[in-house]
């Protein structure tokens, strides 16, 4: 069996394939570190763990309760958020492998720490079981300079200020679902809690929305999206950095325009002027990235959405086809996002 992680600050969501990579089971943990709720399969049991390794240990004890015994986990793999310019391919984790994520702590402060935590619990909990980790920057990796340069002096370039993209693994999963099929320019819309736009030709990440951080690209659930630097100084100036970090990123995006939620679903059935505002924010955000990202791939063949709203949500796919119907008859595909399984592949194929 293959062991799948995504660990966040607060949770641990798992995934067990079987050797021909067949979903076996999927959970997770919510409320890491005090009372929450564990749910594995169909069962939801109420749960409190101490920090992540504790947590693991009660999905580890659930997977033995549904008759998956430990010994039979032969291999555990990992997402992590960002790689940075050395880790731009899945790889088996050594201690070198670590020394490098934890030097990516400053390029993604919020995300590689859980990763670090998830890695440690496995080796805790399960330690002969070879580890592995796939990133979320790797697919971005083939971009041009142009592409990934902020126009800064040499010294903040070569401290790692540049564009990276996230939501690489959706990406990757897209184009091994497409196989055969996949569009020669394809504009792939990761819609979700975070969204990001991909310009994917011939099977490589030309451009994305996404930069330094996740923060940027159109607006998201609790993230601005694209802001003038300026502004992000201004309010720091004002807030200090945490705050400023914490209103970026938690407080602003659909929550913030609409006062009341991030959460597609209850905005669009929320009549109120705030809230549609909100929803249209979003969609002129969208269509704004997708008309750059077309233009870098000097044309579109296709369109695909994937991620919570992307695969959900008929109204936002209609409008945003509506805005782009000047393309003329433009193909749209609905691809599942499949994060896990690709993990699980890229494990599979360095095992």
């Amino acid at each position: 069996m293959m062991l799948v992680l995504n660990t966040g600050s607060s949770s641990i969501k798992i995934a067990v394939f079987d050797p021909a990579l067949n979903l076996v089971v999927e959970g997770n943990i919510a409320g890491v570190g005090h009372a929450g709720r564990m749910t594995l399969g169909d069962d939801k049991t109420d749960v409190t763990s101490t920090d992540h390794a504790d947590a693991l240990d009660h999905l580890l004890d659930g997977l033995v309760a549904r008759g998956i015994p430990l010994d039979t986990i032969t291999a555990a793999a990992h997402r992590v958020v960002h790689g940075g310019r050395r880790l731009t391919a899945p790889c088996r984790i050594t201690d070198e492998t670590l020394t490098q994520i934890t030097a990516m702590i400053p390029l993604a402060p919020l995300h590689n720490p859980p990763a670090l935590a998830g890695i440690a619990a496995v080796t805790a909990q399960l330690p002969n079981v070879p580890q592995f980790a796939s990133f979320d920057t790797a697919f971005h990796a083939c971009q041009p300079d142009v592409a990934t340069t902020y126009a800064l002096p040499a010294t903040q370039r070569e401290a790692g200020i540049r564009r990276y993209g996230f939501h690489g693994l959706s990406y990757a999963g897209m184009v091994r679902q497409f196989g055969a099929n996949l569009p020669r320019r394809l504009l792939a819309l990761h819609l979700g809690a975070g969204v990001s736009l991909c310009a994917i030709r011939e099977g490589k990440s030309l451009a994305t929305s996404m930069g330094y951080s996740p923060l940027s690209g159109p607006t998201m659930a609790t993230r601005t999206g694209d802001i003038d630097g300026m502004a992000v100084l201004r309010i720091a100036q004002e807030l200090g950095f945490d705050a400023a970090t914490h209103l970026l990123n938690k407080e602003s995006g659909l929550l913030g325009l609409s006062g009341t939620s991030g959460d597609m679903r209850t905005l669009l059935a929320d009549p109120s002027d705030a809230a549609q505002f909100a929803v249209d924010h979003f969609i002129w955000s969208v269509v704004h990235q997708a008309g750059s990202l077309i233009a870098a791939m000097e044309g579109i063949d296709a369109i695909a959405f994937t991620g919570g709203i992307g695969e959900n949500s008929a109204p936002i796919r209609d409008r945003i086809m509506g805005h782009l119907a000047w393309l003329g008859d433009l193909p749209a595909h609905i691809i599942p996002a499949d994060e896990e399984r690709q993990i699980a592949i890229d494990a599979t194929g360095l095992l």
